[in-house]
């Protein structure tokens, strides 16, 4: 009986050995004969996408193996494989491991990742085929950093033009057009986006695949692949040569996931076809362009455990693989309304929205219904498109509904009972002139932020920002007014106590440093404008309040700072 896979991304590997593969070859035919020059393929985490570029890597290039594909779909058209079968060199490498706390480590890793890769050609050094410039050329992409600083000694400049320099050796040498494939194209930015230097890799992969990809005379065609569709204005700036096969593209989706029958005759092998009502209650469920498929990775290691004897019931393995960060950014950005909509879908309900499959990690948090995007895309929520334009989304399976009820409704529940305690105590210390408690409180869930705020936007949407967090800490309260007009203009914040006769003005501002005279300087000039705008003229002349409390808040960042100033109303 044939091992299972579990955990192999190895093409070669997996049929040299005799593991048990799930036959995608078709793919290969697919990608050739629909002629695009660039195609970016996306799709949840462990759903086969590396595998796959393996099998791609391992069909095209010089050198192939035609025995892998003996038995297999492509290997039915032998004057396709007598045309394609390893014609090309291949460029492959994988951006999975480009991660670091900081934008130097990322640009470390992005080098030793396409260095490696370069490695693997090392005749291009004493090629015939190049002249002595080229050849120096390929010294500098494999240069090792003999300082021990760091793996490779490759230059910014050179980096940026190494897999299209890459591709040109490669072209001159066996004097035919290479292959390029990215695998998990977007890790790097997701880590960028998470540790505060997403500016810089969108800046650095953007001049990277620009030069490999738009208007590269060496290049023969290019797949990649990722998890989030990252919108041209983006990281994919002037390709015009791109093509997007994404969850909601209607071709491909047999390719990435188990079909039905693929499924049966996996269960059927292993003797346990009598399991198939849990494995389908489990991880089945998503929804791919028109196909439904179950995940592979659930599959896979659910028959190994249950053949085995390691478990005799289903339990979660996605869930372990796969990170929650992008959901956990949200939750500190959406308010009641998505909370019970995701209560909603726990108790198996589905929603209609709008789906935007371009988002950039810049703009994941910018809107509330950027939530359900993500979540579709990453392989939280499935669903399917409508006449209208508009997704009907549902939880896919058990597994995924068990992360909900674990963890993100967990979430949410933990946030508003914090932002409940703390918004309690926000506006009893605003109304008690307590400026240092209200500092403590807004610092301090700043800090408790998922999220990196908004921190490349202009000034004026960043004080848009903060106007929005101490709203929703203050949504509980009656009488809490936004921009009310006032004066000579509208104030930011008003909170009206007409039991205690007290009322409270907060003018907001975005400081220009973090430093203390930055801070003091914007709390001051808050606490200005509320006395040249003459904010609390309306007040005083209703006559229902004794007490009239200004305050200027400055912030930056995650940093706040408080300022009061205090009159009696005559």
């Amino acid at each position: 009986m044939k091992l299972l896979p579990r955990g192999l991304e190895d093409f070669a590997e997996i049929r040299r050995e005799g593991y048990y593969y799930v036959d995608k070859t078709g793919l290969i035919r697919q990608i050739v004969q629909g002629g695009d020059k660039v195609t970016l393929i996306t799709r949840p985490r462990r759903f086969g996408k590396s595998l796959n570029m393996s099998m791609l890597q391992n069909f095209f290039e010089i050198g192939a193996d035609p025995q892998l594909f003996d038995g297999l779909a492509v290997a039915e058209d032998p004057e396709f494989c007598s045309q394609y079968l390893g014609k090309y060199p291949v460029i492959a490498i994988s951006l999975k491991g480009v991660e670091a706390l900081d934008f130097q480590g990322a640009q470390e890793s992005l080098v030793s990742a396409i260095a490696d890769e370069a490695m693997r050609f090392p005749f291009l050094a004493e090629s015939p085929a190049l002249t002595q410039e080229e050849r120096h050329l390929y010294g500098q992409l494999t240069k090792v950093d003999l300082s021990g600083k760091s793996k490779y000694d490759m230059p910014e400049a050179i980096l940026k033009d190494s897999l299209k320099t890459l591709t040109h050796l490669l072209t001159k040498h066996y004097g035919t057009k290479t292959v390029l494939l990215i695998d998990e194209y977007d890790v790097p930015l997701d880590k960028a986006h998470i540790h505060g230097y997403y500016e810089q890799m969108v800046t650095l992969l953007r001049t990277v695949f620009a030069n490999a990809l738009k208007t590269n005379p060496d290049l023969g065609f290019a797949v990649l692949t990722g998890c989030l569709r990252i919108s041209r204005e983006s990281i994919f700036t002037g390709l015009n040569n791109l093509t997007i096969n994404s969850i909601s593209s209607g071709n491909s989706g047999e390719y990435f996931g188990f079909t039905e029958q693929e499924v049966d005759d996996l269960l059927s092998y292993y003797g346990i076809a009598d399991r198939k009502g849990e494995v389908k209650e489990w991880y089945d469920g998503y929804q791919f362009g028109k196909c439904k498929v179950y995940c592979p990775w659930d599959v896979v290691n659910y028959c190994y455990d249950i053949s085995t004897g390691e478990r005799d019931r289903a339990v979660s393995y996605w869930a372990n693989s796969s990170g929650n960060d992008l959901v956990r950014e949200f939750v500190d950005t959406v308010g009641d309304k998505t909370s019970r909509e995701l209560e909603a879908l726990v108790a198996g309900e589905s929603l209609t929205k709008q789906i935007n499959e371009n988002v950039t990690y810049r703009e994941l948090t910018d809107s509330a219904e950027n939530l359900w995007s993500v979540m579709f895309s990453t392989g939280y929520l499935t669903g399917y498109l409508k006449d209208d334009g508009n997704y009907v989304l549902r939880i896919p399976n058990r597994e995924v509904q068990q992360i909900f009820e674990k963890d993100i409704i967990r979430w949410f529940d933990g946030r508003v009972r914090r932002d409940t305690e703390s918004g309690l105590r926000f506006y009893r210390a605003a109304m008690n002139e307590d400026p240092a408690t209200m500092e403590d409180i807004l610092t301090g869930l700043l800090f408790d932020s998922i999220s990196i705020r908004d921190t490349y936007t202009r000034k004026h949407l960043r004080e848009n920002f903060y106007h929005g967090f101490v709203i929703g800490l203050l949504t509980q309260f009656p009488d809490i007014r936004s921009n009310p007009e006032s004066g000579n203009g509208y104030s930011d914040i008003m909170m009206l106590n007409r039991q205690e006769k007290k009322a409270v003005i907060l003018e907001l501002k975005y400081a220009d440093s973090d430093s203390p005279e930055g801070m003091e300087k914007a709390g001051q000039d808050a606490l200005g404008q509320i006395e040249k705008m003459k904010y609390d003229a309306d007040l005083r002349r209703s006559r229902l309040f004794t007490k009239i409390i200004k305050y200027g808040i400055s912030f930056f960042g995650k940093q706040s700072c408080v300022r009061i100033q205090d009159e009696m109303n005559d």
